[in-house]
């Protein structure tokens, strides 16, 4: 019996970086290789995939998320909170997930990071 395939995060790496090279504005591929590229701990790569997501996808408010998200794991506070705005005002309303998200852990105590969810929670 052979086991049971574990995901391979270079291999996905090599094959979303080889996608890209082929095709530079897939935008989902942007967003799979910053994700992968931070769950291995490439930060810088991932945020120049974010970026470029962004700049790519300026609507999308999943990518400002998640390019506030490396930002503050570059601990870049005022981009990230600039960014984290951003994806706000398109529509990003996961307070939950914001509150839980690890990567966000430098902005929590932050007034602007509470104000912002703030004005998400339902008012009771």
């Amino acid at each position: 019996m052979s086991k049971p395939s574990r995901s391979d995060p270079q291999f996905e790496i090599e094959f979303y970086e080889a996608v890209q090279r082929r095709c530079p504005d897939y935008t989902e591929v942007v967003s799979l290789l910053g994700g992968l590229y931070t769950k291995v701990g490439r930060i810088a790569d991932g945020l120049k995939m974010d970026r470029k997501l962004v700049r790519l996808d300026p609507d999308n408010a999943t990518a400002h998320y998640n390019l506030a998200c490396s930002l503050a794991l570059c601990k870049k506070r005022p981009a990230a909170l600039q960014s984290l705005r951003k994806a706000v005002s398109l529509g990003y309303d996961d307070v939950d997930w914001m509150l839980q998200d690890p990567d966000l852990e430098t902005l929590k105590n932050d007034p602007e990071f509470q104000a912002l969810l703030g004005q998400l929670k339902p008012q009771s």
